[in-house]
Parts: C-alpha cells; sequence; structure tokens
C-alpha cells in the first residue's frame, strides 16, 4: 500500500497493467486505524455526498477539520452486520468481487473512495455500493448518487450497481436486496471535483492558520 504522498517505483504487475486502479491503492478497511488515518488527508465519497452547494462545502471543511464525535449508532451498526451477506449476493449474482480497499484517483492522490465491490464488466470496471434502508425508496437519495459517481471518478469505472436492503427493526423485508445500474455521469462528476477542490483548499486555508 501507498501512502498518499509516496510514489511507487517497483515494477508494474500485469494485473496492475490491465487494471490501472491496482496501482493506486493507499490503505484496506481491515486496519482500519490506517484506513481512518488515510481518509481523513483526502476527500472522501462520504464527503461528497454532502458536497451540494457552496454553503455545502464550508459546512464540511468546518466538520473535517474540527472532526466529528460521531461513532455509529444501531442503524450503521447494523448496516457493518448486514453488507457482507449483501456482498456474497452481489458477488453470486453480478461477479462483483467485495472490497474494502481504499483508492486515490489519477488525477489527484487527495480524491479517495472505498467502494463496497470492484468487478469487470464487458463495458469495463464496475462497481459496486451497498446501503440498508428502513424505508421504501422512492427514488436513489441524491447523496448516495454523489456517492456512486464519486467512486466511479475515483477509479475509472463506467458504471455501479446499487444495492439496497430495506429492513423492519433491522429484519430484512425482502428475500433478496433491491438493486440499480448507475450509468458515470462525467458532468455531475466534473462538479464533485470542483466542489473537492474547493474543500480542499478551504482545509488547506485553515491549517495554515
Amino acid at each position: 500500500m501507498l501512502s498518499l504522498f509516496e510514489e511507487d517505483e517497483s515494477p508494474v504487475p500485469a494485473a496492475a497493467a490491465a487494471a490501472p486502479h491496482l496501482l493506486r491503492i493507499v490503505a484496506d478497511s481491515t486496519d482500519r486505524v490506517a484506513w481512518l488515518r488515510a481518509r481523513s488527508q483526502g476527500i472522501t465519497a462520504t464527503d461528497v455526498a454532502k458536497l451540494a452547494t457552496p454553503k455545502s462545502v464550508r459546512n464540511a471543511a468546518f466538520d473535517k477539520f474540527n472532526g466529528s464525535s460521531f461513532s455509529g449508532n444501531t442503524f450503521t451498526d447494523h448496516g457493518r452486520a448486514r453488507e457482507p451477506e449483501i456482498a456474497a449476493w452481489v458477488l453470486g449474482n453480478y461477479g462483483i468481487e467485495p472490497s474494502t480497499t481504499l483508492f486515490h484517483a489519477a488525477e489527484h492522490r487527495r480524491h479517495l473512495a472505498t467502494p463496497d465491490g470492484v468487478g469487470t464488466g464487458a463495458g469495463g470496471l464496475e462497481l459496486a455500493e451497498i446501503k440498508t434502508t428502513s424505508k421504501p425508496w422512492r427514488s436513489i437519495p441524491r447523496s448516495y448518487l454523489r456517492q456512486v459517481w464519486w467512486q466511479q471518478y475515483v477509479l475509472g469505472a463506467e458504471r455501479t450497481l446499487l444495492v439496497w436492503e430495506q429492513h423492519k427493526e433491522f429484519v430484512p423485508v425482502n428475500p433478496e436486496p433491491e438493486c440499480r445500474w448507475i450509468e458515470r455521469d462525467d458532468d455531475q462528476i466534473a462538479i464533485l471535483v470542483g466542489y473537492a477542490n474547493d474543500l480542499i483548499a478551504r482545509l488547506n486555508t485553515m491549517s495554515a492558520r
């Protein structure tokens, strides 16, 4: 794994040459301390999910600079517990391998993402993103779309299988999760990259004070 600020000059494995994102591994969430440290140095899909307006960039800068006391609740605990089961369903039905790897973008080492799944389809690199929800979705929440587009940008993926499982009192409602393919949207990605760079600039200014 690479630090965010070091270049790797070792020979390029054949697998990485065929899948350039493998050259951009930063950390793995199985080493939670290193993963959290690496995430704190950059802008993640979780950060970008909140970036919809200039005001949201200011709010995100404040939150990221000062840190958060939120460490989870019963809903996030349920999501973490269900994710391996849902990931196994994704693998069995769509062939997308579970992933716990944090990657950086080719264009910017502080642009980061940890998709829930990474695979290769006929059209190129494909990702999976897994969610649990206590309410039915009439449409996909916009914040989740921003996460998906950001992950596509960071890894260079063409589409993402967004998978969600509804539960009632933490018991799955349906025997199988629901899912939908989300295609890459370069116009939306350009907007998010702009907001993310604004966020980095604000964080740099705050750190220099």
